[in-house]
């Protein structure tokens, strides 16, 4: 998949665990896993805009494209 998925690289920046996040976000783990994970077919703006609220960054922090 060509968009790829950084939310690991924010945690770690962010030194926050998954469930730390997932709780603040207001989403469950394992919907969490599926997105970070890059499982995910959709991510909805309102729990994009609540990730980059709560890590502090900007979407393209979170989201990248690279050539297939």
């Amino acid at each position: 998949m060509p968009i790829i998925v950084d939310i690991d690289v924010m945690l770690a920046k962010r030194k926050m665990p998954v469930g730390v996040l997932a709780d603040r976000v207001g989403i469950t783990p394992a919907n969490l896993a599926v997105l970070k994970n890059g499982r995910a077919k959709a991510v909805r703006f309102t729990t994009l805009e609540a990730l980059c609220e709560v890590l502090e960054c900007q979407p393209g922090d979170l989201l990248r494209w690279e050539e297939a």
